[in-house]
């Protein structure tokens, strides 16, 4: 048996959470911070319905979200978000949906197999870490895609492959990418994000965002289906304002709420979406310098252009664990951060169930860069140890 020859680093991450979701939360959180949380009282009481407002244009302030686009809080995370959306939407155009993740499959999945009515093409990349074909998104087409792949560390560069055209509505699943990546507002009519990602906040709550053409097509467009009751946004032929003031479809967590609250204001404090960004592009750049140091270790999305700041996907190149069988490198993967979290120095560092076996480093803005680069070499300590033992 070989014996490793790295020892054990002598510096820790301050704070070990590194998972993509729950994230963790904001520097300097505590749970005394909450105190001021609406308990007890009725999401459509007065104070209730204040704080879901507050919510709201704190959104609007640290997102720099157009004025004339609307915000909601609703269900089920940015799957309720996305979901609505699309069974509310689709049907009116051919829709063209873009995948290369998991999440952006399940979208693919829902337009071919639930919404069988929709005239729908998919373009779905090859393998993860890279991206579809662009290019062959239809000018009159609605369009469903992902900004950033959660699952596969990989990101659109730009929306620029967007030609506008006001007679669609483009759906943009932005749970990872809100707060930390540009979005294109002008170009996007329905964007989703979750509290539980770039901001650190609680999960179940989703965002829907919705631009002047995505109400348009909510009021002119019927779908031939049956929506249940938490995907209804109209009522009596206009959209329903309330969802977009404060007033929830069905009973949010003030708790959590508040959290969010909490969490906006930190953004706004630090300078908005763009400082956020600036610290997950920090701690980017400190793993894009530790991977160039170490040759057992590389990003699974190849070109920097596309690479994510925040949900980051490595690969281990040693030839060792490349002639192991899939199974062994998942074995091998959940050894070595079983080794991270045996040490409390990361939790949920192991990549994506339905991702090539590797690690998933979440460097979204709650995350300090001080922490990813205490974390560095103890990823070269856990890959020599659990190497060692094969």
């Amino acid at each position: 048996k070989q014996m490793t020859t790295v020892a054990k680093p002598a510096a820790r991450p301050a704070c070990p959470y590194f998972s993509s979701g729950p994230t963790a939360k904001r520097p300097g959180f505590s749970l005394s911070q909450l105190e001021d949380a609406a308990l007890g009282r009725s999401h459509r009481s007065k104070l209730g319905k204040a704080k879901l407002k507050e919510a709201i244009d704190l959104t609007r302030e640290a997102l720099n979200v157009p004025d004339d686009y609307l915000i909601g809080i609703v269900p089920a995370s940015d799957t309720g978000a996305v979901e609505m959306a699309m069974w509310s939407m689709l049907g009116a155009n051919p829709v063209d949906v873009f995948a290369w993740e998991s999440f952006g499959e399940d979208w693919v999945k829902d337009t071919l197999e639930q919404l069988t009515d929709v005239d729908a093409k998919t373009y779905v990349a090859k393998e993860y870490g890279t991206l579809p074909d662009f290019s062959q998104a239809r000018d009159d087409a609605d369009i469903i895609f992902t900004w950033n792949g959660t699952t596969s560390g990989t990101k659109v560069p730009n929306a620029d492959w967007i030609k506008p055209n006001p007679d669609r509505v483009v759906i943009n699943d932005a749970t990872s990418a809100a707060f930390a990546q540009d979005i294109d507002w002008a170009k996007c009519d329905v964007t989703t994000f979750s509290w539980q990602k770039i901001l650190g906040g609680e999960a179940a709550h989703g965002m829907l965002i919705l631009s002047p053409n995505a109400v348009k097509r909510l009021e002119t467009y019927k779908p031939n289906r049956p929506l249940p009751k938490i995907f209804r946004m109209v009522k009596k032929g206009k959209v329903d304002l309330g969802i977009f003031e404060g007033a929830t479809i069905n009973t949010p967590s003030m708790l959590c709420v508040e959290d969010y609250i909490q969490a906006l204001k930190w953004a706004l404090d630090l300078g908005g979406w763009k400082a956020l960004k600036a610290r997950s592009d920090e701690s980017l750049s400190i793993l894009e310098d530790f991977v160039s140091e170490n040759d057992w270790i590389d990003f699974l999305c190849a070109d920097p252009a596309t690479r994510s700041n925040t949900g980051v996907t490595l690969k281990i190149t040693d030839d060792r664990f490349t002639a192991l069988s899939d199974e062994d490198q998942a074995a091998f993967m959940k050894k070595m951060t079983g080794l991270l979290e045996k040490e409390e120095v990361a939790f949920d560092a192991n990549g994506y169930r339905a991702a090539p076996p590797g690690l998933r480093i979440w460097c979204g803005a709650t995350v300090e860069p001080s922490d990813v680069k205490a974390l560095c070499p103890w990823l070269t300590w856990a890959f020599e140890e659990t190497i060692a033992s094969l």
